[in-house]
Formats: C-alpha cells, sequence, structure tokens
C-alpha cells in the first residue's frame, strides 16, 4: 500500500518506489511535515518546536506548535505563519485571515476527478490521500489530495475549498502544491525566455528572501515554463538530492520559493493571486489545478527520467496511430500563399519521399490572405478550394498519406465576420479601448456561446473530411482581461473560466474528431506545459528551428518532458541545397519527433534522395526516441556541445548523439554510455564498428571541429 496511516503517532506515510513523504498531525489539529526524500531504514522523528522570537502561538498548546517556525503541509494567510500563504480567503467578517484545523482523512482508491481540468491518469498501483482540514470561522471546509503514482516516484496535489457556511466567500489566493524543507543549500533551476528563444536554462542558488518564476499572460508562456528543480549545491546529472516541480495547467501559474530568516525553504506551486479571484456561494466548491513533483537522491538525470515516464504513462494521450506520422509542414514554404493545385505539389513530394502526412497550415479559411482578416471565420476558402475542403483532402490522401490543417480557435480578427457580428465574445474589460497583438484579439472561452459557436463551426467544416490532425495554435496572450458575461465581483474568475473553456473544447476535438492527434502551438512553444500535454500528442516547441538555439532549445525542454512530445523539423533555409547542411539540421531534429518544412516539391532531386533516406533512418530510430530513457551527457548552456542518448529499458538499443553548437578550436571529448552492459558487446549499425559494453562505460573520444555542421550518430544495438 503506498499510502500507511500510524493512528498512535498521527503520522502519514506516503511510499513509492524509492521515496517517502511523512507527515504528523501535532497537538490534534495541524498537520506539520517531517521528510520526504530517498526511503530510510531510521525512524522519522515526531515533530520538535524550534522556538523563535516574536512568533505568535495558542496558549492552549504553547511551544508544541509554532506555526511560524514548522515545516507546514498547507498555510493560511495571517495565520501565525509569516511566510507566504497557500490560501487566502476574504470570509464574511471582510478580513482574509484564514486557519485551518485538522477534521479527518480518506484514503481512495485511484485518482478522485478534477472537474474541467487536466489531471494524471491512475494505474493500478494508484492511490489517494485526501486530508480534510475546516476553518469554521469562515465557514470553509478544505481537503488537500495527496496522489501516490509509485513506479514513477511522483506525487501530485491539488485542494479543493468548499463553501459550507451561509455566505458568500471569495477565495484570493490558492495554491496546490506547498513543500518546506529544513535547509536552504539548494539551486533553483528554471527556464526562462521569450519567443524565438523558449526555455533557455538557469541555475542560481536560492538566497535569502523569495524567489519566484510566474505568469501574468493568461498562458503559461514562452517568457517562464512551470517546471522548477531545486538541487543540492554541487549536484549533477548522476549525483546528489534533487526535487522536481510542475504543474498540470496551461494558464497563469506562481512557482514561488522563500528562505526565511531562520533558513527553511519554502516551495510552492499554483495559481497563485494576481489575475485571480474565486467568488464560493453557499455549497460551492472551487478545484485547484494539480500540481506534481518527484525526488532524486541520484541527480538531475533520475529526475528527468522520473517525470518523463510519468507523464508517458499518466499525462499524454493514447497514440492515435500505429507510428509517428513524419509530417511535411507547409508553412515556412508558403506562409499564406496556399492554393489546391499548390498544396497537391507537396503532397506528391511528401509521397515520394516516404514522408507520410501533409499539413496544410494557415490560408485555407475566411478570407485569410494574410494575418490580418479572417481570423474567426470557420469555412474553407472557395478561391482558393473551388470544390470545396472535402473534395480537395481526398484527393491529398489519394498518394497515401495523412492530412493535417492548421486551426488557430482561440482567437479572432477585428476584420472578420465573427467580430463585427460579436466584438462582445472578446475578453475586453468594459469601457475601455481594446489593444491588439498580431492583428487579433482573444474571444472569451469561458462564454458558454463562443464555445458553441466553435463547436458548430468546426463540426460544419470537418465532418465528413478526413482530418488525421490538427496544428492547433495561439499567437495571442490575454491583455485588458474581463468578462461581458461576468458581473462585477466576479471578473477576477474571467482567466481560469478561459482554461477551463479552452481544455473543454480540447475535451470536444478530442472527442469529436477521435481518430486524429493534435499538436500544440503558442507563437512556437508558448504553452509547453502538462495541461497541453494532456489533449496533445506532440507540441511544437519553438519557431528557432536554427540548429545551434534548437540543441539548446530541446536540451532545457527535455530537462522536465519527454522528448516524443517535442516536434522537431528540418526546415526552410538556402542552406537545405546543401546535403552535409541537411544531415546535420536532421541530426539535430532527431532530439524529438522528426517534420519538415521546406519548399520540398522545389528542391532539387539530391536533396529529395537525401530526405528520403532520412526518413528511412528515422524509422529505425523512432521507437528508441519517442519511448526511450533520455540521459544527457552536457549541458550545452554550459558546453559548446550538446551530447545525450536514449536507451529502452533493457539497454539493448541505445542512439547516442553529438551535437556541436558553434565552431570552435579542436579538442577531445569522451561520452560515457554508463547504462551499457558492461558483458555485452554492441553494433553500431551506422558505421559498422563494434564496441565492448565496458569500452562504452569508459566513454567514446569525440572531437570538436573549427568549422560548423559537426555532428554524429552511433545506433548502437547489443548483439
Amino acid at each position: 500500500m503506498s499510502i500507511t496511516v500510524n493512528s498512535e503517532r498521527n503520522l502519514f506515510i506516503l511510499s513509492t518506489d524509492n521515496t517517502v513523504y511523512v507527515f504528523q498531525i501535532v497537538c490534534g489539529k495541524f498537520p506539520v511535515h517531517l521528510y520526504y526524500g530517498k526511503k530510510i531504514d531510521t525512524e522519522i522523528a515526531d515533530y520538535k518546536c524550534r522556538p523563535v522570537s516574536f512568533a505568535p502561538f495558542y496558549r492552549e498548546y504553547g511551544f508544541s506548535y509554532l506555526p511560524d517556525s514548522c515545516l507546514s503541509e498547507y498555510v493560511g494567510f495571517d495565520s501565525g505563519d509569516y511566510r507566504t500563504s497557500s490560501l487566502k480567503i476574504r470570509n464574511s467578517n471582510g478580513d482574509r485571515t484564514t486557519i485551518l484545523t485538522y477534521k479527518g482523512y480518506n484514503i481512495i482508491d485511484g485518482h478522485p476527478e478534477i472537474k474541467g481540468l487536466p489531471y494524471a491518469e491512475a494505474d493500478d498501483r494508484t492511490n489517494t490521500l485526501e486530508i480534510i482540514m475546516s476553518d469554521e470561522t469562515a465557514g470553509v471546509d478544505v481537503s488537500l489530495y495527496y496522489t501516490v503514482f509509485e513506479r514513477e516516484d511522483v506525487i501530485s496535489r491539488y485542494v479543493k475549498v468548499r463553501n459550507v457556511g451561509d455566505v458568500d466567500i471569495t477565495v484570493e489566493k490558492c495554491m496546490s502544491l506547498i513543500l518546506d524543507l529544513p535547509d536552504h543549500n539548494y539551486d533553483m533551476i528554471s527556464l526562462y525566455g521569450g519567443y524565438g528563444y523558449e526555455r533557455k536554462y538557469q541555475r542560481v542558488p536560492l538566497h535569502y528572501g523569495s524567489q519566484s518564476i510566474f505568469s501574468r499572460r493568461g498562458f503559461s508562456s514562452p517568457h517562464f515554463n512551470p517546471f522548477i528543480a531545486l538541487c543540492r549545491t554541487g549536484a549533477d546529472e548522476e549525483n546528489g538530492d534533487v526535487y522536481g516541480f510542475n504543474f498540470v495547467y496551461s494558464g497563469n501559474f506562481l512557482d514561488e520559493v522563500e528562505v526565511d530568516g531562520i533558513g527553511y525553504t519554502r516551495v510552492q506551486i499554483g495559481i497563485g493571486s494576481e489575475n485571480f479571484s474565486w467568488k464560493l456561494e453557499k455549497g460551492e466548491a472551487f478545484e485547484s489545478p494539480e500540481a506534481v513533483m518527484t525526488f532524486s537522491s541520484k541527480g538531475i538525470g533520475k529526475m528527468t527520467r522520473n517525470f518523463h515516464r510519468f507523464i508517458r504513462s499518466h499525462i499524454l494521450p493514447p497514440e492515435p496511430f500505429d507510428r509517428r506520422p513524419v509530417v511535411l509542414n507547409t508553412w515556412e514554404a508558403c506562409y499564406f500563399n496556399i492554393n489546391e493545385n499548390e498544396v497537391l505539389r507537396f503532397a506528391e513530394a511528401a509521397a515520394s519521399t516516404g514522408i507520410d502526412m501533409l499539413v496544410m497550415d494557415d490560408g485555407w479559411f475566411g478570407k485569410r490572405n494574410n494575418d490580418r482578416a479572417g481570423l474567426g471565420d470557420w469555412y474553407e476558402n472557395r478561391d482558393k478550394f473551388s470544390n470545396g475542403l472535402k473534395s480537395f483532402v481526398d484527393k491529398v490522401k489519394s498518394y497515401g498519406i495523412k492530412f493535417g490543417i492548421w486551426i488557430e480557435p482561440e482567437m479572432v480578427n477585428p476584420d472578420s465576420d465573427l467580430y463585427r457580428a460579436h466584438p462582445e465574445w472578446c475578453i475586453a474589460c468594459k469601457n475601455r479601448v481594446m489593444m491588439e497583438s498580431r492583428n487579433q484579439y482573444v474571444l472569451d472561452l469561458g462564454n458558454p456561446a463562443v464555445l458553441d459557436y466553435l463547436k458548430d463551426s468546426f463540426s460544419k467544416v470537418f465532418n465528413g473530411v478526413g482530418i488525421d490532425y490538427f496544428k492547433w495554435d495561439a499567437n495571442r496572450h490575454l491583455s485588458q482581461v474581463g468578462s461581458y458575461i461576468l458581473p462585477p465581483d466576479r471578473q477576477g474568475e474571467t482567466a481560469h473560466r478561459y482554461m477551463l473553456g479552452l481544455y473543454e473544447l480540447y475535451r470536444w476535438f478530442r472527442g469529436h474528431f477521435p481518430n486524429a492527434m493534435i499538436e500544440n502551438c503558442s507563437g512556437g512553444g508558448g504553452r509547453y506545459d502538462l495541461g497541453m500535454m494532456k489533449y496533445s500528442t506532440m507540441i511544437w516547441v519553438s519557431d528557432n528551428t536554427n540548429p545551434e538555439p534548437r540543441a539548446k532549445i530541446q536540451y532545457s525542454s527535455s530537462l522536465a518532458y519527454p522528448v516524443g512530445v517535442m516536434s522537431c523539423h528540418v526546415t526552410n533555409n538556402k542552406k537545405c541545397e546543401d546535403p552535409r547542411e541537411m544531415q546535420y539540421r536532421f541530426n539535430v531534429a532527431l532530439g524529438g519527433a522528426l517534420g519538415y518544412e521546406l519548399h520540398l516539391p522545389n528542391a532539387s532531386e539530391e536533396i529529395k534522395d537525401v530526405v528520403r533516406k532520412q526518413v528511412q533512418e528515422y524509422r529505425k530510430y523512432e521507437d528508441v526516441i519517442i519511448n526511450g530513457d533520455y540521459y544527457s551527457l552536457s549541458n550545452p548552456f554550459e558546453n559548446n556541445y550538446s551530447a545525450f542518448y536514449y536507451a529502452d529499458d533493457k539497454f539493448a538499443h541505445i542512439l547516442l548523439y553529438f551535437i556541436q553548437c558553434n565552431p570552435e578550436e579542436p579538442r577531445k571529448l569522451n561520452m560515457r554510455v554508463l547504462g551499457a552492459d558492461p558483458d555485452a558487446v554492441y553494433i553500431d549499425e551506422i558505421s559498422g564498428k563494434q564496441y565492448k559494453g565496458d569500452e562504452l562505460r569508459s566513454g567514446i573520444i569525440v572531437s570538436t571541429e573549427n568549422s560548423e555542421n559537426n555532428s554524429k550518430l552511433w545506433y548502437l544495438v547489443r548483439k
């Protein structure tokens, strides 16, 4: 059993295959955290109060419990704990004091439903602990949920807030996960950036005070990713204690880490308080999004593999096809200049090179000849497709390939039939001039009428059409966040209601088009998060496909997310007429799921033959790329090269990479494949060279070059 209770000591113990999480109910009322880390043989000691100056306490309990110096499981605002709080509620008295005390617990098989939100799927060993808390003065019950995923060493957390009083209350801050640690000798890893340089790697020591990453943009955004990790000072890929955290949500978030004056560290993950409030009338409840955490005593790499396995097993949707399609996308070759005859040339070229899906990007609908008009008018453009979409798609499929199409359901151009008919359907604050971004506004997906319109529009245009793949884009963030359908006291709910509507629309697409896969895109990789991964088999990781920066983006994305989620394309570039450049770009693109984005119909026969051979080569590797375990050998933000390998569970197949990011003076590098079986013999099917397992563990020597396009692959198969 992954969850055990010691009634004599009021202990709750959550166990995974390699970790244990323990907390205790102190004074019969207050959940206090005791330990989270690797399994140990010694008994966890009871809570012992640490006195601190000016700490409020209850006379009844004396120094048995001090809220300002204990390690807590969940913290109400103004509760005697002066550190950052988990929950803030404005109650009927007008104050925001929130003091929660323990009422009881339940152990639940599996994972409870989180209504309207994505969450991790249970397996046969999944159990959930519910801790029930109450603030009787505020008229609030709060359930803390802990779901244990034993095989992956992951514990997920979320909360449910219920108004059990007689008057309305307002939730003003709600965090999903809190972890208090008894010291602060950690570095914080986070991923920052912007459009075209998403998820840049950052590792900095913790300091006294607060440090946080966040989004106030309505999307998780390219600027900060919800993933963070705390690793012991000096921890590396293979050694040291590491805690990893993430958020199963695609909207605003707050990851906050605070070191208090006595050196304790508090980590919290959740929606936060900015751009969020939620009114609860009598009997209503609010459920937070789910957050997840893992612990590794074997360095950053083990944390990474814990998350990869968890996401593949419990987050990602089922694969819709027997094998992942290699796609050819029209965007960088054509932009908006598409029509039936032109796109059919792409279909023919794709089929002739072994590419098995054509994706028609933006420009096929409404009066959409540029990004200034037509968005929101979801009907085929008959000037470009005279016989309609179905007739055209049938012709594409006559080449023996699958068909995908670009959509951007969440947005609208001011120059569109939809906006002229319903300007009130946009996210906007009343009586203010609306601001544009990329010539578009955001539709209010919290409005049921908007969802009905979108479902009806896409049903009409796609029903009966053989769509195998949707590329779902979103190219604007939320600003002036308000809703025409909400009263003044509920305007703070707009951003979260938008996300609930978005998830409903995703679920509708998956149910209405069950045989189609969805690739998520948001101005590149602007919503690269676990909420999107619940519905999207793949996510476009960045619009920046130049090999050198792309290798870095792929490395940092792989810290927390499986490589099989990444769409990695060989893209349009004048250098793509150079076979060596094409091979270099292909090697970089093997960091994820392969695709192409170039004018293949106009390419030379030499380049088409290169593509043909690359697709055949990818088919050899794809299973270990999509489903294998990932081992990083070099951080390209710290070195001038990227090196890593994938391996299946038995290390029978190992795909080893070396990618130099910039020219440099030649030097020798040693790439150690520590997972190789020392007693086995491996054949590199690319070069034909034979290696003993202990040789691989000692390392393969590679050389850097004072030139571009330096990369190398080894596909090692155990004899």
